[in-house]
């Protein structure tokens, strides 16, 4: 991790590169209606039955990986078929902004994706409004987590929220960042 004086090197490429040529493609008229990342979200569903250990190497493993303390999401509602109560624990989610947002984005795509057998790239699926998601299967991509032999894996889903209008410029964005889609 970088402190906080250093400006990351995503973010660098972002401010010297990719907003010029974001520019170029579409013609902005204000800078500040380039497109930029506001936040990732990392949500990693944990079943309700797990022991308290299971729950808190899951926040341990994910703080590790993002560098930032997980919350503990609850269930708000019961529902019978689920064998879940309202105020179960769910999952564990973080929000990642500034810095720390960049450099988790460089790890995942310099660092982490390539490190997945046949990896093909990230599918090209936006949701309609320039967010875009996707799911890792597996936690171990990243260097820093350690997994121990007969521990199961962890999955978890990555959101990157960004403030375009468009699915077009958002897919732009993120590929100009070099966000690895399929081809």
């Amino acid at each position: 991790m970088s402190s906080l004086l250093e400006i990351p090197v995503l973010k660098k490429f972002y401010l010297e590169e990719v907003v010029s040529q974001l520019n170029k493609i579409y013609s902005y008229e204000n800078f500040h209606q380039i497109p930029v990342i506001q936040k990732i979200v990392i949500n990693s569903g944990i079943n309700s039955s797990s022991d308290k250990s299971w729950i808190e190497d899951v926040k341990l493993d994910i703080s590790r990986i993002v560098g930032q303390k997980p919350v503990l999401t609850k269930a708000k509602k019961s529902i019978s078929n689920f064998k879940l109560r309202a105020g179960m624990p769910v999952g564990v989610k973080v929000t990642l902004r500034g810095n720390r947002m960049y450099e988790f984005l460089h790890r995942l795509i310099a660092i982490a994706l390539p490190n997945v057998r046949d990896f093909q790239g990230v599918s090209k699926k936006l949701d309609g409004k320039g967010n875009y998601t996707f799911g890792v299967s597996d936690h171990s991509i990243f260097p820093e987590v350690n997994v121990e032999p007969g521990r199961s894996s962890l999955g978890f889903d990555v959101t990157i929220v960004t403030s375009s209008a468009s699915d077009v410029e958002a897919f732009d964005l993120l590929r100009l960042l070099g966000v690895p889609f399929r081809r």
